[in-house]
């Protein structure tokens, strides 16, 4: 049984081995052919793309099992043979035999490939609502994953790209589509130059050239829209170990009119230090906080929300409650002082924005932005959780 994986337009090709006559007769018919001895691990292969074919490795293999793939110039130099000969072992299927099965790495750069691969995500709107009107101007924007990659989460491709070490590529990506879909939603509706949006970003991309802020402006007017309808927000998934160079880009950020969040306060990485040294424009209350403040035996919840509305007036940010799920806990955040409030109480994710819906006495009010054609249908998520 042979397992061969090619790609049109490669440069290089690799194939691995345990059999050495199959590895004998590529280097016979190969006279630009690089044969690699891997100890007690097979052989490997390595030679132009047009001459390492799948026809001419499999007429010689027989019923040798092999690997071949294409060499991904895109990999820097001293890691793109290894990650090929990685996949190349797995695609022959004797990696768990010779104790090499799928590395986390491997795994990690399977997941984002394949994300980058499908053309059938998109992103809904979760409403941010005023809690004393419960009314909305904001809406976080959402990335939900196309059926094509199964059971994976947003959370597994950002942790994916983290361990490939390409946040940068899948950020870029994700914002790009972002942006492009918040422009439809903008020119659509009468007040679309007035609603503001939320968009995630891991803090390693933020200090990116791709990202620094007068090419983040420009991106963002590029598809029509004005930076200040933008709120930029830091994810937890990545510690933020350059806090000095992340506060310069916030500043530069907030000089174009953009707004700055730090996600899940409380929680994670995002602790008063970082908070404090960044001056986000707004700070959102983790919803493991939020979730049960309106308990009686909730008091050390109270007091932690109580010193972030006081925390943040003193360095003039707003606060968002994320995660508000029932009316015990939405007064409770109200009594406080809380700014705004997102979570299932107050509206779920969308594919276009939707006013909050909020039931008092059995009434329902809800003002929906008109859907952009092509997104007026409803889509299943398929997670549960944006990045």
């Amino acid at each position: 049984m042979r397992f061969v994986r090619t790609r049109q337009g490669a440069v290089e090709r690799l194939l691995w081995t345990r059999d050495s006559k199959l590895v004998g007769q590529l280097t016979e018919h190969l006279s630009d052919a690089r044969k690699i001895e891997l100890a007690d691990s097979g052989w490997c292969v390595i030679a132009a793309a047009q001459h390492l074919t799948d026809d001419l490795a499999g007429g010689l293999a027989h019923e040798a099992s092999y690997g071949l793939v294409d060499v991904d110039p895109s990999e820097p130099p001293t890691e793109r043979y290894l990650v090929a000969l990685g996949h190349a072992i797995q695609i022959s299927g004797l990696g768990d035999r010779i104790g090499m099965g799928e590395t986390p790495e491997i795994a990690s750069r399977k997941v984002l490939s394949l994300f980058l691969a499908c053309h059938e995500h998109h992103v809904e709107f979760q409403p941010i609502a005023d809690l004393k009107t419960l009314k909305a101007n904001e809406w976080e924007c959402l990335f939900r994953l196309s059926p094509g990659m199964g059971s994976k989460s947003i959370g597994d491709v950002v942790e994916a790209a983290l361990k490939a070490n390409r946040p940068v590529e899948l950020d870029s990506f994700i914002v790009q589509a972002t942006l492009a879909r918040i422009a439809q939603v903008a020119e659509s509706g009468p007040d679309g130059r007035r609603m503001r949006f939320g968009v995630n970003f891991l803090p390693t991309s933020l200090l990116a050239p791709p990202f620094e802020a007068n090419a983040l402006a420009d991106k963002v007017r590029a598809v029509g829209l004005s930076p200040n309808q933008i709120i930029v927000e830091v994810t937890e998934q990545q510690a933020i170990n350059d806090v000095p160079r992340l506060k310069k880009q916030v500043r530069a950020l907030r000089r174009l009119g953009f707004g700055f969040a730090v996600d899940d306060a409380g929680a994670g990485y995002a602790s008063f230090t970082v908070i404090a040294a960044l001056e986000p424009t707004i700070i959102k209350i983790d919803r493991e906080i939020v979730q049960g403040i309106g308990n009686k035996d909730a008091e050390a919840k109270k007091a932690l929300v109580e010193a972030f509305v006081s925390f943040s007036r003193r360095i003039g940010a707003e606060t968002i409650a994320e995660g508000i799920e029932n009316r015990r806990d939405l007064v409770a955040l109200q009594e406080r002082g809380v700014d705004f409030g997102q979570g299932y109480l107050l509206g779920r994710s969308a594919v276009s924005p939707v006013q909050p819906r909020y039931r008092r006495q059995a009434e329902e009010v809800t003002l929906a932005i008109p859907a952009v054609a092509g997104w007026d249908k409803p889509v299943r998520p398929r997670v549960a959780s944006g990045h």
